[in-house]
């Protein structure tokens, strides 16, 4: 595996050779002298392969580590990162609300934490996918918050209906020059749809900023995630679109990630 891209090529070994056990990754050297079966080690060999063409571990492994918690991710959903966690961590900031609607909402991973750590609220996660909103069930049964949770095909605002007092959404924001010059496990493993616009990425922006205020409260919030270049255009199409106290928010490594801000209903 020596031209995969990796920091840590034993820690991803042991990754897979845990998950091929059934057993968790810190337990690995305990079992260390245990007699392997063969459909484990084949078991291991086809993850092996499958790591050996830059296949992400969590796409091997089929889940991912987000907010504290797990969630099932497959070819179908965009990978969570923790960059994404900054968005979360603006939501949360607000305050709690009644109603919250995830747009573009992939395995679930924003709105279904929004939905466990906002037990009272009810929350709508929208896709365009069928395929990325039954991994958002999974999930969402998963985590146990199927109560509150309510999933919808819909290609952004198109089958939403009320309003809500949060909007929020992690949109595809990758320029289409630039998605050819992503790592291979993103540009190879993740859904083309839900990274670039194929265009300037800025489409999903203008859909929204124009859009929202028709489905937020007054004094409602919208908050995105962005890309680190793309503060001074997004913050414009929040201006244009009458939104107030207009912030923009770093991720742990300093670089914009985050734009929120107030809808005031004039009407």
């Amino acid at each position: 595996m020596s031209h995969v891209q990796t920091d840590d090529v034993m820690r991803d070994l042991r990754i897979l050779a845990a998950h091929a056990m059934g057993i968790e990754p810190s337990r690995i050297t305990l079992h260390m002298q245990d007699e392997i079966s063969e459909d484990v080690r084949a078991q291991f060999n086809l993850y092996v392969d499958a790591r050996t063409v830059n296949t992400p571990i969590s796409k091997i492994i089929q889940k991912r580590q987000f907010w504290g918690r797990e969630f099932g991710v497959d070819l179908n959903v965009l990978d969570p990162r923790g960059d994404t966690e900054t968005l979360v961590a603006a939501c949360l900031e607000i305050g709690v609300p009644s109603r919250v609607l995830d747009l573009g909402t992939g395995s679930g991973a924003i709105g279904l934490t929004l939905a466990a750590e906002w037990p009272r609220a009810e929350v709508c996660c929208t896709d365009i996918s069928e395929e990325a909103l039954e991994v958002a069930r999974i999930n969402m049964n998963h985590l146990g918050v199927a109560g509150t949770v309510t999933l919808l095909q819909s290609d952004w605002f198109a089958q939403v209906k009320g309003r809500y007092d949060l909007i929020v959404s992690n949109p595809p924001y990758i320029t289409k020059a630039d998605w050819y010059e992503l790592d291979v496990e993103v540009r190879g493993f993740d859904p083309r749809i839900a990274l670039t616009d194929e265009g300037d990425g800025l489409a999903a922006y203008r859909i929204i900023t124009k859009n929202a205020g028709a489905f937020l409260h007054s004094e409602g919030h919208l908050v995105v995630e962005i890309g680190a270049s793309q503060k001074d255009a997004v913050v414009a199409l929040f201006e244009e679109a009458e939104f107030t106290q207009i912030q923009c928010l770093p991720d742990m490594d300093g670089r914009d990630r985050v734009v929120k801000a107030v809808w005031i209903d004039k009407t």
